[in-house]
């Protein structure tokens, strides 16, 4: 549980620097330079995700259950995710009416899929890591938003066409991931 718990520290904590302390992100980036910031930013963010999964796993040997899970829940967790998914794609693909309307879709994404993993697992190790991460993303959605009322951002272009893209790829990203990928990867058929 230790490499689980170090892991999130160091990955949250990095990607929490803009929520906690802003204008010392900001100094260290005038300082340092861009490409050094993301060089580190990357590099510490890379080490707490390995640990992360290092963590996960060893902890998943030796389960501590901590409540019976719910029946249907696993399906309710499929169908969140298949929303998180869609919410991912909408904050890379171009022109699309849920990133101009969210303004912050992969945040959204992260509590979705968060919350999903809450809700179909019951164990120590599932709490700390998808409760940290849901944690994450509702600090980090609320700092992102008082940004933008503070700095109102620019109005988003959108089309059909975008939309209907993100849609599209978020469902066969999600297909992909539910039937084939979080079993192969994490060892868990979530379907099937």
């Amino acid at each position: 549980m230790t490499y689980l718990i170090l892991g999130l520290v160091l990955f949250l904590g990095v990607h929490s620097v803009r929520i906690a302390a802003d204008g010392w992100r900001s100094a260290q980036l005038a300082r340092l330079g861009e490409n050094a910031w993301k060089g580190l930013y990357s590099l510490v963010s890379i080490a707490g995700f390995a640990l992360i999964i290092w963590g996960y796993g060893q902890a998943r040997l030796t389960p501590q259950v901590l409540w019976a899970t719910p029946k249907g829940m696993a399906h309710l967790a499929s169908l969140l995710t298949l929303i998180a998914f869609v919410l991912l794609a909408a904050a890379y693909v171009p022109r699309n009416h849920l990133k101009a309307r969210l303004r912050h879709p992969m945040i959204l994404g992260v509590k979705l899929w968060a919350l999903a993993h809450l809700l179909a697992n019951n164990t120590l190790a599932d709490l700390l890591l998808f409760g940290a991460f849901l944690l994450w993303a509702v600090l980090d959605f609320r700092a992102a938003r008082q940004r933008d009322r503070a700095n109102p951002p620019a109005p988003l272009p959108a089309s059909a066409a975008g939309t209907g893209a993100t849609v599209i790829i978020g469902l066969a990203a999600w297909a992909g991931f539910a039937f084939w990928a979080h079993a192969a990867w994490i060892g868990v058929r979530p379907i099937g």
